[in-house]
């Protein structure tokens, strides 16, 4: 099972710490921050990272994004489909501001990053626990973890030998990654893995990320980064058949991207690297809260906690206003959004779908506005709000409201 030897949650946090602290100039301007809550013009810039929770256009961390004209890549810059898109996928979104008005929440996305955290075999699948093992990591399934169309019956539905692409975040306590949305890929062409490095022996030139052994010998200085160290979050592509027991890397690059400035931020995550309550980072970006507010206190801010920080970017580092925790129910229970057109509809088990996903309005408690249950029918433009089925493909709609 996993080896959680090299993954030692001190050294980790010192770790990324040191690489990250050392990276950028932590900015103690501005406590006020700018606040999402409040309005703001086109010509403001923001930037939001977290899970993909809805569609119409992109809807990343409550807000929704227009993606009518942005780019949208994947974490090597190759340009991605905006149909590719899906709930649960996590994403980078930089645009112009965003205001809060009767719609709600939206901005204007510039462009939009996607980025997974594993894409590689599965070894080991236990549906007691909720967790598979794939390239040699552990990963929690929730009951806020989506499953692709390919996959039937949730984490039951995955074999051993299955090749799956797994968005989520990396919880340095553990060494596991809590999925946030598990595809199968079947033809990839290479596999992935974004993580820390530990063991690192740079005369085999090799190291570890979890169970993983990783040989970088067959690399040129163009593909590696000019400083591995232990407790470094790296992105790394790999051969997909293994050499003499290990992984054969083509390419290594830094596990987290500079932000350029921004007038306003918001990122969801995990803690991936503590130094105090207001010196941290989440999911590998450097956060400044020695300014920020915390609803909840900042005792419950630690090394693997989830949070949501609300700022700005300045010198690559989250200046934050507000710093606030949240847990697995609390995400639950926000659900998801879907904006758009009926596509198909099954009035026998009252079913229907939109934006590629099925949505379920067979509950006695859904809430409806400006129409009724009989008006549901294909090309109808309707907002749904609705939390995840335990198939982890289905939404349990709790309001439709038809669109005009």
């Amino acid at each position: 099972m996993f080896n959680r030897s090299p993954l030692n949650p001190r050294r980790i946090a010192t770790g990324l710490a040191q690489v990250l602290f050392a990276a950028a100039v932590l900015a103690g301007c501005g406590g006020g921050g700018s606040d999402s809550s409040s309005g703001s013009s086109d010509t403001a810039t923001a930037y939001a990272a977290g899970p993909i929770s809805g569609f119409g256009s992109v809807i990343v961390n409550g807000v929704r994004f227009d993606d009518s004209s942005a780019r949208i890549s994947d974490d090597d810059d190759v340009a991605v489909n905006r149909d590719d898109l899906r709930l649960g996928m996590m994403a980078e979104v930089q645009g112009a501001g965003v205001a809060t008005d009767s719609l709600g929440r939206h901005g204007r996305a510039l462009a939009i990053r996607i980025g997974n955290e594993i894409v590689g075999p599965v070894s080991a699948v236990d549906t007691t626990a909720k967790t598979l093992t794939a390239l040699g990591q552990t990963i929690d399934v929730s009951d806020n973890t989506l499953f692709g169309e390919r996959i039937t019956g949730g984490l039951a539905g995955i074999t051993v030998g299955t090749v799956i692409e797994v968005n989520g975040a990396l919880d340095v306590t553990t060494g596991h990654y809590l999925a946030t949305r598990i595809d199968v890929r079947p033809n990839a062409p290479y596999f992935r893995l974004r993580g820390v490095i530990a063991g690192l022996d740079t005369t085999a030139k090799t190291f570890k990320i979890g169970d993983a052994l990783i040989s970088y010998a067959g690399l040129s200085t163009s593909d590696v980064l000019a400083t591995l160290a232990n407790g470094l979050l790296v992105r790394v592509r790999l051969q997909t058949t293994q050499v003499a027991g290990a992984w054969v890397a083509t390419r290594i690059a830094g596990g987290v991207r500079k932000i350029e400035n921004q007038d306003q931020a918001e990122v969801h995550g995990l803690v991936t690297a503590f130094t105090s309550a207001t010196q941290f980072s989440v999911n590998g970006i450097v956060v400044d809260a020695s300014n920020a507010t915390f609803p909840n206190g900042q005792t419950g801010v630690v090394l693997g906690a989830r949070v949501e920080v609300e700022g700005k970017v300045v010198a690559g580092v989250i200046v934050a206003s507000k710093v606030q925790l949240e847990d697995e129910r609390e995400v639950h229970i926000r659900g998801f959004e879907l904006h758009g057109n009926i596509t198909t509809i099954d009035t026998t088990l009252k079913t229907f779908v939109l934006r590629g996903v099925t949505v379920s309005y067979a509950g006695t408690a859904v809430v409806y506005k400006d129409g009724t249950e009989a008006d549901l029918a294909v090309g109808k433009q309707v907002e749904v709000k609705g939390v995840l089925n335990l198939d982890g493909k289905t939404l349990t709609a709790a309001r439709i409201e038809f669109e005009k």
